[in-house]
């Protein structure tokens, strides 16, 4: 009764319960990452070598927990990436969710993007001292501005409720020459995501009879099902960039 009749009440259960849960799951996705140490292993190494490769020039130390990526048309910071564990996800659901090992205390703030090795994640939505809960791409309310990598065509990406592995990629025009196989990308216009970052590989096209738009599906580039670490990502001037663009969050 209190949660629901104060935004005070409710925020702090909300935060307190993440940390109640987020202990929880940390302890059964203890055991079952054991189980995939190998192919997790193999795939931090291959992260790793291809972000060192990233690590511009001026930033001699960058900080073991985070590292920064310069924009390559002008020198300033931008985005800043902070590597979390995953203690709790689901896929059943039509209103999925991940929780994170990693909060306030270090850095997470909501509406900060994730991404994996493979490609988006979600959203954070809930930030307690320790633990952060993300909107999962597998959510029905998700809604990512995204591009086709080859030719910039927008479109937004949504999750239709039915298979975990699938999204689906709307209002991307007629002229478009979509073919299988094609790449969907983030685009520039989202204040979370950075631009370029894999959605997935389109799978079928679909024309909306109605209007002059096409819908795609989309086979996602991650792996939701064994999905271990992933990267929250700060966009220093997210809310600069909100701001002229009247878009406040």
């Amino acid at each position: 009764m209190l949660s629901n009749s104060s935004k005070t009440h409710e925020a702090f259960f909300a935060s307190a319960a993440n940390e109640v849960t987020g202990s929880i799951n940390k302890r059964y996705y203890g055991i079952r990452e054991y189980f995939s140490l190998q192919k997790i292993n193999k795939q931090l190494n291959i992260e790793n070598a291809a972000l060192r490769n990233k690590l511009t020039t001026n930033i001699e130390a960058p900080d073991s927990s985070s590292f920064i990526k310069t924009d390559s048309l002008a020198n300033f910071r931008k985005y800043m990436y902070m590597p979390a564990r995953v203690v709790g996800n689901t896929v059943s659901s039509n209103t999925n969710y991940l929780e994170l090992e990693r909060g306030s205390k270090q850095g997470v703030e909501k509406n900060m993007s994730v991404i994996s090795s493979q490609g988006v994640v979600g959203v954070v939505v809930e930030v307690s001292d320790n633990y952060c809960r993300v909107m999962s791409l597998l959510h029905r309310n998700t809604r990512i501005s995204a591009m086709l990598k080859k030719n910039n065509s927008m479109g937004d990406v949504e999750w239709d409720g039915s298979d975990p592995h699938f999204v689906t990629m709307k209002k991307v025009s007629k002229t478009a020459k979509v073919v299988t196989g094609d790449t969907v990308v983030t685009s520039s216009y989202s204040s979370n995501f950075p631009a370029n970052i894999m959605i997935g590989k389109v799978v079928s096209t679909k024309a909306d009879a109605a209007t002059s738009f096409n819908n795609l599906t989309v086979q996602t580039a991650t792996d939701f099902f064994s999905i271990q670490y992933v990267y929250i990502v700060k966009n220093i001037r997210a809310k600069e960039q909100e701001k002229i663009s009247g878009n406040k969050e």
